[in-house]
């Protein structure tokens, strides 16, 4: 399939894609006589699983060696494992942060919903 049905399928723009192959995160496109790449059908499930850990907080980097790790079939669980481990403290800490936030943000409300209700009855 040409870049732009790959575009449309996945939601990712052509300018992504491009970076994702030279990022080596696809690279099973091959190009056609008239240059233009050609992806294959599996590239749809692969910008998927790129976006999805990318949305877990893993790296370009990391990504490429999931991603290396499954086209070899060679996956380490060990290594695997401990990365899960670091991106879900990651998470966790983020959290504890957002939840730090939204109590400070709910203070705040009380305050200016207890302000606006004196404001009121004056």
């Amino acid at each position: 399939m040409r870049i732009a049905e790959l575009e449309q399928r996945t939601g990712v723009s052509r300018h992504t894609l491009r970076y994702y192959e030279k990022q080596g995160l696809l690279r099973e496109v091959d190009r056609r006589g008239n240059n233009y790449r050609d992806y294959p059908e599996p590239a749809v499930e692969r910008v998927a699983m790129v976006r999805q850990l990318k949305g877990l907080g893993f790296s370009l980097r990391e990504i490429r060696e999931v991603l290396d790790a499954l086209r070899d079939d060679r996956i380490d669980c060990a290594r695997g494992a401990a990365l899960m481990a670091e991106k879900r403290e990651a998470v966790e800490r983020r959290m504890a942060e957002l939840s730090e936030v939204r109590d400070l943000l709910a203070r705040e409300q009380r305050k200016l919903e207890e302000s606006a209700a004196r404001s009121r009855g004056t």
